[in-house]
């Protein structure tokens, strides 16, 4: 019919990818993705760690359709222009932005070093627009540091590119500092690579599961850690952004290494997505199972509860230096650790 009578000219490929992306759409499962060719390309491209745009990840909210700064990057554009942690991404160019558009978002947000940005954010009512200049940005994925004499500290911002070996790297790096307790904060943290997480556990945990996977015929696939830990006290640091692998990690530290949980309720997200590759390049990435802790606990829709709670103060949006101790739950994780230590 559309050929018979549509008025204009029109890609034959743009009406079959619309049509891949709707059957995925019908699903009604906001982390099953169908990617085009060029679209499966800069997934990958993302995962190295370096890119041209303006220097923001962005924590999206299913539920409210809301897309939250949940990290500025260090010498950035946006960080350069003043933009913070917490503010809500509202338009880019002339595109709205809600979780329906955040890709479309990041798409235009990405470009050539040196050309420029219109974006919009809300800082509570207020519009706030920026001109933003594209720059190169590297993404470090985690920081580290001392807080005590005997008290190490890991922040951990995404399960992706080489994280666990620098996460390793800085567990070693520690200790001979004179770790004797390590505080990992997966605060804002929207998860990746279950692999990674399985390898972190690895590091704290001897032979056993790091979680299970169970799928629609309610078979089960395990993950496991070998021998030979890293005999360590742990404080795991979470929020409400705290998602998917980082669940993962908690979980299991929780339930086999006596990790003592400080902050927040996390999100919830306890399902895995696999992605695939198709023969023309383009790519799939599906909900297949549902995640369980090594104690048999689920975490979709629920989340990890916390040991020890507390929350930031009303208008807080937890916009610290690496290490301060003026964040109240960096604070409490510190006095919770330094309580674990002195038993």
């Amino acid at each position: 019919l559309v050929d018979y009578g549509y008025f204009e000219a029109y890609d034959v490929q743009d009406m079959l990818d619309g049509a891949a992306n709707g059957l995925r759409v019908g699903l009604g499962d906001p982390y099953t993705f169908y990617y085009t060719p060029e679209e499966y390309a800069k997934l990958w491209e993302e995962d190295e760690g370096e890119y041209a745009g303006v220097g923001i990840q962005i924590s999206t909210s299913y539920l409210t359709g809301l897309c939250t700064i949940s990290r500025v990057f260090d010498n950035g554009p946006a960080r350069e222009a003043g933009v913070l942690k917490g503010d809500i991404l509202y338009k880019v160019e002339d595109l709205y932005v809600n979780s329906a558009t955040v890709n479309d978002a990041v798409d235009i947000m990405r470009g050539t070093p040196g050309t420029k940005v219109h974006v919009v954010f809300l800082r509570g009512t207020e519009e706030i627009a920026f001109d933003l200049v594209r720059a190169q940005i590297t993404v470090n994925r985690i920081e580290s540091g001392m807080l005590t004499d005997d008290v190490g500290y890991i922040y951990l911002y995404e399960f992706a590119g080489d994280c666990a070996a620098e996460f390793e790297a800085a567990v070693k790096n520690l200790k001979l500092q004179g770790a004797k307790g390590l505080i990992i904060d997966l605060r804002d943290n929207p998860g990746g690579w279950v692999e990674d997480a399985e390898k972190i556990g690895d590091i704290f945990l001897d032979k056993g599961t790091l979680c299970y996977l169970q799928y629609n015929d309610g078979s089960r696939e395990y993950y496991r850690t070998k021998d030979g830990k890293t005999a360590m006290d742990l404080v795991i640091l979470m929020n409400e952004n705290s998602a998917s692998s980082s669940e993962i990690l908690a979980g299991a530290l929780k339930d086999r290494a006596d990790a003592t949980i400080v902050g927040v309720q996390s999100y919830g997200k306890g399902i895995v997505q696999t992605v695939v590759g198709l023969n023309d390049g383009a790519g799939m990435q599906m909900t297949v199972a549902q995640y369980y802790t090594p104690n048999g606990n689920a975490v979709h829709k629920v989340g990890i509860t916390p040991d020890v709670e507390i929350h930031l103060p009303d208008g807080d949006v937890g916009m610290y230096e690496f290490g301060d101790l003026a964040d109240v739950q960096l604070a409490k994780a510190l006095e919770v650790m330094q309580q674990k230590l002195a038993k």
